[in-house]
Formats: structure tokens, C-alpha cells, sequence
């Protein structure tokens, strides 16, 4: 058996993109390159951006069809990661909802991927 621990979104803009995520996760990329930036997070989970120019094989998925999803603490952090998207004037792809597994908000990168933030109840 084993765990994946590193994800690769790709995308338009590397550089672009490695902006958005720095602020997203809060952490510079430890790589960079033209055509690649990498960040490694907590628990050492591994978000890498290469350039779908030249990514190899070439892709051909869309964005929007996987989700990278952020665990938060409470219901009430899901609405303060909101306002403060919303204050930075960031795109909202969907204002905090109460769905079936606890409270949920979505926001998209520059190339459309989906970032959910979302705290579970019960």
C-alpha cells in the first residue's frame, strides 16, 4: 500500500502560478525553474507547477476536474479564509456553503484548478 505525497497541477504561467501559491500556502516554492516551481509542505506533501507547454507525456486534461482540498479547524475559518480572499479582491468559485460533510468555500487558481477550504462537523 502506499500514500501519495506529491501532486502535479499543470499550468500556463509557472511563475504566475508560484505567486498564487505563495500566498495561498503561505511559504515560498524551495524549486524554481521556467518551466517548473515546486513547494513541499507539511507532513511532506509535495505541490509541483510545470509548465503544461512542456510537460512530457503531453497533457490533455482540463482544470477544474480535480480538487486539491484544504482542512481547516471550524466552520468559522472556512468563512475567515473567505473574507480575506474577498479583501485581497481574489476570484470566489464558491462563497462558504453548508453542505453534507460540514462547511465548505472554492477558489481557483489562475488556470482554473479548484482549491476547496472546508471543516467538517459531527
Amino acid at each position: 500500500m502506499f500514500t501519495p505525497t506529491y501532486y502535479l497541477l499543470h499550468v500556463a504561467d509557472p511563475a504566475k502560478s508560484a505567486g498564487f501559491y505563495t500566498e495561498l500556502f503561505g511559504r515560498p516554492p524551495v524549486e524554481t525553474s521556467p518551466t517548473f516551481a515546486l513547494f513541499v509542505l507539511g507532513g511532506g506533501i509535495k505541490v509541483g507547477l510545470w509548465s503544461k507547454a512542456t510537460v512530457e507525456p503531453a497533457t490533455g486534461g482540463a482544470p477544474g476536474a480535480l480538487e486539491i482540498g484544504i482542512a481547516l479547524a471550524a466552520p468559522a475559518d472556512v468563512d475567515a479564509f473567505h473574507e480575506n480572499w474577498v479583501a485581497r479582491g481574489l476570484p470566489v468559485f464558491q462563497s462558504p456553503t453548508d453542505m453534507d460533510f460540514g462547511r465548505s468555500s472554492m477558489v481557483t487558481d489562475p488556470d482554473g484548478h479548484r482549491i476547496r477550504v472546508f471543516a467538517t462537523t459531527g
